[in-house]
């Protein structure tokens, strides 16, 4: 029930999949918004909020990886074709990759701010790992942050879809056993 088996996600993988999925639709939604908003006084309220939500989900994807490596995943379907267990295997290392890569950045650029950003939502202090860094530097990471996030954003969408042709064209389980 709370572990995974070998043909279902267990509770745990679900409820941290998908309150992954919800910070992580929040962040990207709303670091494009805060990013195209007219700069006004409560632009830097955005960001340090933006941040804060950021390193609670670097916490959560350290808690993730950590279960998926005591907890295997459910076996895949018996009839998908090798590119297809290869593109399931890329896709998923892809998205837990670029999860962390972002949220690195994503912690250097609020590091780097005038009053550096340090604590999540719940006001746990996160260290400062890197400081004093020129503001041409401080750009390169706030820019890769936000690229990486668009990359990160076409995953998600191609991890989806994919979700939906296992739903709709395939007809297994592979969605139902995580919802």
């Amino acid at each position: 029930m709370f572990r995974n088996s070998e043909i279902n996600w267990g509770l745990i993988s679900k409820a941290l999949h998908w309150i992954g999925a919800l910070m992580i639709l929040t962040l990207l939604a709303h670091g494009w918004w805060m990013t195209h908003m007219v700069a006004r006084p409560e632009r830097l309220t955005n960001y340090t909020w933006h941040s804060a939500l950021g390193f609670d989900l670097l916490v959560l994807m350290v808690l993730r990886i950590l279960w998926r490596w005591m907890n295997p995943a459910p076996a895949l379907p018996g009839d998908l074709k090798p590119w297809e267990r290869m593109a399931v295997h890329l896709g998923h290392l892809g998205l837990y990759v670029l999860i962390i890569v972002v949220s690195l950045a994503g912690w250097v650029t609020a590091n780097t701010m005038r009053t550096p950003v340090t604590k999540d939502l719940f006001g746990f202090d996160f260290p400062v790992i890197v400081s004093g860094v020129e503001r041409s530097v401080r750009s390169l990471f706030e820019e890769s942050h936000m690229i990486l996030a668009y990359v990160l954003a076409a995953l998600i969408l191609g991890h989806v879809l994919a979700a939906l042709r296992h739903h709709f064209v395939k007809k297994n389980d592979v969605l139902r056993r995580m919802i």
